[in-house]
């Protein structure tokens, strides 16, 4: 517990004055007593000596802070891309300090120069939070690594291990430097080892391995680029010709592969986005009590739209498809959310938000669960609970999509990703029923028996393997089967009948009181009071909860 002291009272004038009185008594209290005679010509000559190597320090930095010279820096320019240091700079809290580190490596250790070994590092806050920046300098040789990039690079690391801060890397790099590939990849602390480091840290790049490994990664249209092997590799190996931003541009890692999560329109939007993700970091669990304060904030906004709207939103047919943005919008504070992968599986919505002033990782149904959809998910929920924030489930879900073709893609396999990390989760999780639950996807989207802490469902709602006409014909088909077996005709109103008693049966059973009755939930709610039953389930879930370590069994890749 802190203690605050009130300040003793003077006892006697003699107090008054203490230097004066350690002046006169000639011994010390707890304050050295001075013994420099400025009055000396040493004191002088020292004070021109160090002006002389101040001098000479800050013409070196001034010499570093150009970069790659005038010519590197305007080709720079011409390419709408920002220098590494007025990118920190845009990261960074206004008005705060960066501590930049080991500014001189590289300074006269080769033939050519190598300013600040070609990469900047620093610790500097965002949002608050102190941050290890990496950022290559596009402008020094291409971004590539010397042995002393390499070098300057693993202490970033190092120090950011130690002090256990989340490291930004700003990525603008050729690779390795070929000329010097001796010094540069075969050894234990040479460049292989940044990546070694990397698996094991809390990440954010912004930029081919880095940005891959990282915990969440932006591009910017046209200007960033990920790929093993760049065109002319591609051709020389394969015969293939292709451009830089086919072969690994934005639009390809944030829709296609995945590598990437967020789209920037540019840097200034790529930047903005890194501040953001900062903001989202929540890491109570790992880090205690202090951060637990720091990340609940008690003022927090309203949602801009009308919760009341909510009941307004989900159709009454469930073969009508609406935006769970819109359900977002209305629940979080502010109406304010983070999307995560935007652009991939489009699908499942992710993202994070607060509500309440707690933040929270919201995952929603936009259609059925394809592979990419699934990935998506599990990867976001294990960013959840490394990073120990609830999990808030809305659930409108027809289930995984089938078909050979799906099969051949392994949605088995990604579906159980998405599964296991549901499954073996350790932070609260709430589940909200806002349309329809069927098959697996009620698994993978934290149904009852995946234990969420609370769930609920609206009067809407309806849940079951899967829906009354699909259950109709699978049915109606296996009965016909065993009917021609038998060599019996079975007559037209028969299977329409037959079908009608699946549908009806399917119709009762999914409804959300039938569920509510057998106590399946937690209990039927008003739409319009969701945010409301969310935000005091988390607060439930999270008061005098011990977080606990997520171990997960074998993703199976």
């Amino acid at each position: 517990m802190l203690r605050v002291l009130g300040r003793r009272a003077s006892t006697s004038h003699q107090w008054r004055n203490p230097v004066s009185l350690l002046q006169k008594c000639q011994f010390c209290i707890g304050v050295l007593p001075d013994g420099v005679d400025r009055q000396s010509p040493s004191f002088s000559q020292n004070s021109a000596i160090m002006n002389d190597y101040i001098s000479q320090l800050k013409s070196h930095v001034q010499k570093v802070l150009g970069g790659g010279g005038a010519e590197s820096v305007r080709r720079n320019r011409s390419r709408n891309k920002l220098l590494p240091r007025e990118r920190i700079d845009r990261l960074l809290d206004p008005g705060s300090s960066f501590l930049e580190l080991s500014q001189l490596a590289g300074h006269e250790l080769y033939e050519e120069p190598l300013p600040s070994a070609g990469i900047i590092t620093g610790i500097g806050p965002v949002h608050g939070r102190l941050c290890m920046f990496v950022a290559n300098d596009p402008t020094v040789k291409g971004g590539t690594y010397y042995p002393i990039t390499v070098k300057k690079h693993l202490r970033a690391q190092e120090i950011a291990a130690q002090c256990k801060l989340p490291c930004i890397y700003l990525v603008d790099s050729g690779g390795a430097y070929l000329p010097k590939q001796a010094d540069v990849f075969p050894d234990r602390d040479n460049f292989g080892r940044i990546f070694y480091n990397e698996a094991q840290m809390f990440l954010y790049c912004w930029g081919a391995y880095i940005p891959a490994m990282a915990d969440e990664s932006v591009m910017v249209k046209g200007n960033g680029t990920i790929f093993l092997a760049g065109p002319p590799l591609v051709k020389a190996a394969t015969g293939e010709e292709v451009s830089a931003e086919d072969l690994g541009g934005a639009t390809v890692h944030c829709k296609t592969s995945g590598v990437s999560d967020y789209f920037a329109q540019d840097e200034l939007h790529g930047l903005a986005i890194g501040r953001n993700i900062i903001k989202n970091f929540h890491m109570a669990g790992k880090l205690g009590i202090v951060n637990e304060l720091q990340n609940i904030i008690p003022e927090f906004k309203e949602p801009v739209y009308d919760v009341k709207e909510l009941r307004s939103i989900a159709p009454a047919d469930h073969k009508q498809s609406f935006d769970i943005r819109s359900v977002i919008a209305r629940i979080v504070d502010g109406s304010e959310f983070d999307e995560f992968k935007k652009l991939y599986g489009t699908t499942l919505v992710t993202g994070f938000a607060r509500i309440f002033g707690q933040p929270v990782g919201i995952i929603g149904n936009n259609g059925i669960l394809f592979n990419e959809s699934a990935l998506k998910g599990a990867h976001f929920i294990e960013i959840c609970t490394q990073r120990n924030i609830p999990l808030v489930f809305l659930q409108n879900i027809t289930g995984f999509m089938v078909g050979s073709r799906s099969e051949a893609n392994g949605i088995a396999k990604s579906g159980a990703k998405m599964v296991m990390a549901v499954s073996c989760a350790k932070v609260p999780k709430i589940t909200i029923i806002v349309g329809g639950s069927f098959g697996a996807g009620n698994y993978a989207m934290c149904g009852r028996a995946y234990s969420p802490n609370f769930m609920f469902l609206w009067p809407n709602a309806r849940i079951s393997v899967m829906g009354g006409a699909q259950a109709a014909g699978v049915l109606s088909q296996i009965e016909r089967g065993n009917k021609k077996k038998q060599g019996i005709q079975w007559p037209k109103e028969e299977e329409e009948a037959f079908k009608a008693k699946v549908v009806e049966a399917y119709e009762k059973e999914g409804s959300s009181y039938y569920s509510t009755a057998r106590l399946w939930d937690d209990g039927i709610i008003d739409p319009a009071d969701t945010r409301k039953i969310i935000g005091l389930c988390i607060s439930a879930t999270t008061t005098n909860h011990a977080p606990e370590d997520t171990k997960y069994g074998v993703f199976r890749m």
